[in-house]
């Protein structure tokens, strides 16, 4: 009877383990009107994974850089037999319930875990990280925050359920959507900058003509972000801005608009802090250049190419972005990141 009753025990722990498990990886939020569930996908079906695919191509819209065929998907999955987190959220349909099929899927997030240093690969756990490939939001569900919630839900997650505390992920220098999230609002470090880490790539978020440059991060899912002790409207005035902009009317795709241009690069610079402007909004400035004119077509690439230069050289002179900003001054937005001297980079290349 002793044994029958340890083995009814165990069973009871294990049941109340996994339910304890399964509902950590779910959340119901309320955002801007809009109930929302965030939900760690466990499906056994495989077609239940066709909708991460349907999705990812709706925001990237480039076919030809898919996601593993949906077996794969389902087989891959960390919940099953692989090492990948799939993430989804579903808006409520009319009547407050939650439909989790591809109609009612807004926002999606998909990586996998992955090993820090090679050498010790899967023999110590702390060497593990989870390498976040794609984090997405459908059109009419963009500038309501849901990327941050995604990255909490995330952190929390792979945190809480299953013991990773390093994610790493890259984004596109010039986006300062991504800037902001990753740098301001959650405190990630970047540690190198990636020249054409993607070769050619285009649909709608990229143009095969400007190179695919990229910042890699490591975020520290342990570290309380800090924000540094400085003043931006201060150094914008002081002569410490290593990437200035000015702006300039232009004929682009759909009609006359104002763009930034690079201005000036200061590479040589001593100052403790120092200021790299880049264009507010990227993604429209790679839409609204997409024409056959030489010179309003280039200037996308005119900004890749100067500021990879500032960049790479700022890294290797001890310089760290430590923040992301967005002003306005004078009815003109502006994107900075701030730099700080004294901490080295490795492998900037």
């Amino acid at each position: 009877m002793e044994g029958l009753a340890k083995i009814i025990l165990l069973s009871v722990y294990i049941v109340w383990k996994i339910h304890s498990v399964m509902k950590k990886l779910e959340k119901i939020h309320e955002v801007k009107g809009e109930k929302l569930l965030f939900k760690v996908e466990t499906s056994d079906d495989h077609r239940d994974y066709m909708k991460y695919e349907g999705l990812r191509n709706e925001i990237w819209g480039e076919p030809n850089d898919s996601l593993p065929g949906s077996r794969n998907m389902k087989c891959e999955n960390i919940l099953h037999d692989g090492s990948s987190l799939f993430i989804g959220v579903y808006a409520a349909d009319e009547s407050g319930n939650f439909e989790q099929d591809k109609e009612h899927l807004v926002g999606f997030s998909y990586g996998f875990v992955g090993v820090n240093n090679k050498e010790i690969a899967f023999k110590a756990l702390d060497n593990l990280q989870f390498y976040s490939q794609y984090t997405g939001v459908r059109k009419d569900f963009q500038h309501v925050g849901l990327g941050i919630l995604i990255k909490e839900f995330q952190r929390e997650n792979l945190m809480e359920a299953f013991g990773i505390y390093t994610i790493t992920c890259t984004f596109d220098p010039l986006t300062g959507v991504n800037a902001y999230r990753n740098i301001h609002h959650f405190g990630m470090d970047i540690v190198k900058y990636i020249a054409s880490y993607y070769g050619e790539f285009g649909g709608l978020l990229n143009r095969r003509d400007i190179p695919t440059d990229r910042f890699f991060l490591s975020w520290d899912l342990r570290k309380k972000n800090q924000l540094p002790d400085y003043d931006l409207e201060s150094l914008i005035g002081s002569g410490s801005t290593a990437v200035q902009a000015g702006t300039k009317m232009v004929e682009g795709r759909n009609g006359i608009l104002e763009l930034e241009m690079v201005e000036k690069l200061s590479l040589n610079l001593d100052q403790e802090f120092l200021l790299a402007e880049i264009p507010f909004d990227f993604y429209r400035m790679l839409r609204e250049t997409d024409v056959s004119e030489s010179k309003t077509r280039r200037i996308p690439l005119e900004w890749r190419m100067k500021t990879r230069k500032a960049f790479k050289r700022l890294l290797e002179r001890k310089y760290k972005i430590i923040d992301f900003r967005m002003i306005e001054e004078k009815n003109r937005k502006r994107s900075f990141y701030v730099l700080k001297k004294g901490t080295a980079y490795d492998n900037i290349y």
